[in-house]
């Protein structure tokens, strides 16, 4: 079995082994699930616009 490399996530800066990878930005799981999740109305929500735009742009954020 493939042993997967430890990365940093775009959204809570943790290192985590398990996630997506979206372009060229990693989303654990954990984060995955929880934006999955979050109703649009939520507090959250804009933070979790807020990370992923670095996907988009990575040198404007």
């Amino acid at each position: 079995m493939e042993e997967m490399a430890e990365r940093v996530c775009i959204v809570c800066s943790q290192v985590k082994k398990e996630g997506i990878t979206i372009v060229s930005q990693f989303v654990c799981e954990d984060c995955e699930s929880e934006i999955v999740h979050t109703n649009a109305e939520d507090a959250k929500y804009r933070f979790f616009i807020h990370q992923l735009k670095q996907i988009v742009m990575p040198n404007k954020v």
